[in-house]
């Protein structure tokens, strides 16, 4: 399964047709978008497939996903925020299953220990095979009980244009990624990664202690 992610840098960014120009290049199972705007609703109109967008409260962007598959209507899993005055709006995750994999769409929140609260939140709702792939906005390693950080390892955006950051991640679980690149940047302050990601042997496959528990159950 072919997944590509990129944040769209809202109305200043790419646009639709940069966005189906990637689309018809890479030719993507499943294409993740970050501060994405009502505009991407016009994707399937240029490139065909189903589009599915979960605008932001508060905002005018959001999180969307495309696919040239017939997906079930992504679900929508609400993340920790912060209590602090002046804060963000709350942040979402937008949660999409195709192929018997479980794929969280992400656009964490800027503070170092907050972003990573959400991670923890997010993974207890995920099952089975699962990656949770977008824009971290995390500085340093990002540690997940279960999963590894399969992203590339080369920087994906550059605060003021100046200073690089790995912002745009991807984290698995019980799958084995094939491949993993940074795309060329376009009109966003931010590059695509694309990732080559298929399911693990059974007999490879993690075994949790809630999975024990469950298969002595059985």
């Amino acid at each position: 399964m072919k997944v590509i992610s990129w944040n769209l840098l809202r109305l200043e960014g790419a646009a639709v047709e940069d966005v189906a120009a990637l689309v018809r290049r890479e030719r993507p199972d499943l294409l993740l978008m970050q501060e994405a705007t009502g505009e991407m609703e016009a994707l399937p109109e240029l490139v065909g497939g189903h589009f599915y967008w979960e605008k932001l409260p508060e905002r005018i962007h959001g999180l969307a996903a495309w696919s040239p598959h017939a997906l079930a209507p992504p679900k929508t899993l609400p993340l920790p925020v912060s209590r602090m005055p002046g804060r963000v709006p709350p942040r979402i995750a937008q949660i999409v299953r195709l192929g018997g994999i479980t794929v969280a769409n992400v656009h964490l929140s800027h503070g170092q220990l907050l972003n990573r609260w959400q991670l923890l939140r997010l993974i207890r709702a995920l099952d089975g095979p699962a990656a949770v792939i977008g824009d971290y906005n995390a500085v340093g390693p990002t540690v997940l009980p279960g999963f590894r950080d399969v992203g590339p390892r080369e920087p994906t955006h550059r605060a003021r244009k100046v200073l690089p950051f790995r912002l745009d991640r991807c984290l698995v679980r019980d799958l084995y990624c094939v491949e993993s690149r940074a795309l060329d940047q376009g009109p966003s302050d931010h590059r695509p990664i694309a990732l080559e990601l298929a399911a693990l042997p059974i007999a490879m496959v993690t075994v949790t202690p809630s999975r024990r528990l469950a298969r002595v159950r059985r």
